[in-house]
C-alpha cells in the first residue's frame, strides 16, 4: 500500500468500530426461495390415456414438435442448450406409477413456471421390454399434454435414448414479461 492509499484507508474507516465478540460472527440465512405451493394432483382429472399402444422402436429417437413451434427450438432442444430445471425419474417403475408421476409433475412444473425439464424413462434392449413400453407411452403422454411445445431424446450425459428433453409453454406471466422486454428495446 502506498502511504496516501494507507491514510485513504485509515480516514474512510476513521467512524467504523471493532465487533465486541469478533471471534463469533454469525452470518444471516439467505430468505428461502419462493416456493408456489404443490398442485393437489388427486383433485384433478388424470387425462393421460392408456390402453392399446404402438410401440415406438428402440432406432427411433423421440422427437415431437407443437404446430407453430419453431425448429429452432426443437433444434436447441435436441442439442441441450436449454438448462433443465427440474427432472423426473421413472426407471424400473410401473407404468400406471409413471402415469401418475409424470401427471404430477408436468402440472407443478406448470404451475412453477418452469420451461425445460428432464425425464428419465429408462431404455430397454428389446422391442417388447418394460422400459421400451414406458418410453413409448411417455412419447403418447407428453403429446397429450397442453403444456408441452416440444420433446426430443436427451444427450448422452444425460441420459441418451433412456431419457428426453421436454419443453414448457410459457406462463401467461412469462409472456408478458418476455413481451415487455422486447417492446422496451424496440423504442
Amino acid at each position: 500500500m502506498k502511504p496516501d492509499d494507507k491514510s485513504l484507508f485509515l480516514e474512510a474507516m476513521d467512524d467504523v468500530k471493532p465487533l465486541k465478540n469478533a471471534s463469533c460472527t454469525t452470518w444471516q440465512k439467505p430468505k428461502p426461495a419462493r416456493t408456489v405451493a404443490p398442485v393437489d394432483v388427486l383433485q384433478l382429472d388424470n387425462f393421460l390415456t392408456t390402453g392399446y399402444l404402438d410401440i415406438v422402436p428402440l432406432d427411433q429417437p423421440l422427437e415431437f414438435k407443437r404446430e407453430g413451434v419453431q425448429q429452432g427450438v426443437l433444434d436447441k432442444l435436441r442439442q441441450g442448450k436449454y438448462p433443465q430445471q427440474a427432472n423426473l425419474n421413472l426407471l424400473r417403475m410401473p407404468v400406471e406409477q409413471c402415469r401418475q408421476k409424470l401427471f404430477a409433475f408436468i402440472h407443478q412444473a406448470k404451475q412453477q413456471g418452469l420451461r425445460n425439464v428432464l425425464i428419465v424413462h429408462g431404455k430397454g434392449r428389446e422391442e417388447k421390454s418394460h422400459a421400451n413400453i414406458v418410453r413409448s407411452y411417455l412419447a403418447r403422454w407428453l403429446g397429450e399434454f397442453e403444456e408441452v411445445q416440444a420433446f426430443c431424446s436427451a444427450l448422452p450425459h444425460h441420459g441418451g435414448s433412456g431419457a428426453c428433453y421436454v419443453a414448457l409453454k410459457k406462463s401467461d406471466a412469462q409472456r408478458l414479461d418476455n413481451w415487455e422486454r422486447h417492446a422496451k428495446r424496440s423504442r
